[in-house]
């Protein structure tokens, strides 16, 4: 088997018959399978995979349900395969037209790669102009509270099995940001990580804003995480005075923009930059590192 497209699941009926369809109208002549890491659904998602499995005669479900968790679901996808190269794709996204053939021509040049991203297509248009995705244009650059290296999106990666295995696959103690960690950890081996523009993945975005909130949340509290970990491997060291203007621009900004909001649509981004100051406060505190 050449490569193998990895696809960790967790209750996803109602999107992964999205991604499926788009992999079943994939064409590359080398041979290549998917595998679905069963990461303990209960909603029948795994019902709606096996329709798909004369359309994809490789296609396989393995169990992922003993630990919860993209990092571990994916390990174990790896695990039960023998391909030359691994691509990590998100159950609730949609491969674009021709992304199987770039990313496998990608990786018979480079050991690691990473696809384009764009959010127009599976998102509601309200929510794909606030968010300007950096992965949109090349790999996401190093910059703000992850100022370390270049980075990329967990369902975006493409890999050769034997870095994956060298690597230790993701880490499975990261409940969120194991892919920045996973892109950190590979080139801190020595492999660069090449940008494929004419892969394309269309991803879905968090379109209410509660979600958007407690996803920066997230984002924001394991960004410390990252900073405690990578700071001893020369990660540049925040100071007291960027995180008090960080917060400072926060209130100064939304206290300005407050009069002209009139959508919900417009309040979307200054969710998430709440969310992100507050779970980097959070993470600040639980981690016991100066980061806020």
């Amino acid at each position: 088997m050449k490569l193998s497209i990895i696809i960790p699941c967790f209750n996803a009926a109602d999107t992964i018959g999205t991604q499926l369809e788009a992999l079943a109208k994939q064409q590359w002549a080398e041979p290549w399978e998917v595998i679905v890491s069963d990461n303990g659904s209960k909603d029948g998602s795994m019902d709606i995979v096996k329709q798909y499995e004369s359309r994809l005669p490789n296609l396989r479900i393995v169990d992922a349900s003993t630990k919860r968790g993209q990092a571990y679901a994916r390990n174990i996808g790896a695990k039960n395969t023998r391909a030359e190269s691994i691509v990590f794709c998100d159950a609730d996204d949609e491969v674009g037209p021709g992304w199987l053939a770039a990313m496998g021509k990608a990786l018979s040049q480079w050991d690691f790669v990473a696809c384009r991203i764009d959010v127009h297509k599976l998102s509601p248009p309200w929510v794909a102009k606030t968010r300007n995705h950096s992965q949109a244009v090349g790999l996401q650059a190093p910059r703000g509270e992850l100022a370390y290296l270049p980075h990329a999106g967990g369902g975006t990666i493409g890999v050769k099995r034997r870095i994956h295995e060298e690597v230790g696959g993701f880490d499975e103690s990261c409940r969120l940001l194991e892919d920045t960690d996973y892109c950190w950890r590979v080139q801190l081996r020595g492999t660069t990580l090449h940008f494929v523009p004419d892969a394309v993945m269309h991803v879905r975005l968090r379109d209410t804003l509660k979600g958007s909130f407690r996803q920066s949340y997230g984002w924001g509290q394991y960004r410390v995480l990252l900073y405690k970990k990578y700071l001893p491997l020369g990660m540049p060291r925040r100071t007291w005075k960027q995180g008090i203007d960080a917060w400072k621009d926060l209130i100064v900004g939304f206290i300005r923009s407050a009069p002209k909001i009139r959508s919900k649509g417009e309040l979307v981004p200054w969710a998430r930059k709440l969310g992100r100051r507050m779970g980097h406060l959070k993470g600040s505190i639980k981690y016991r590192v100066l980061a806020i």
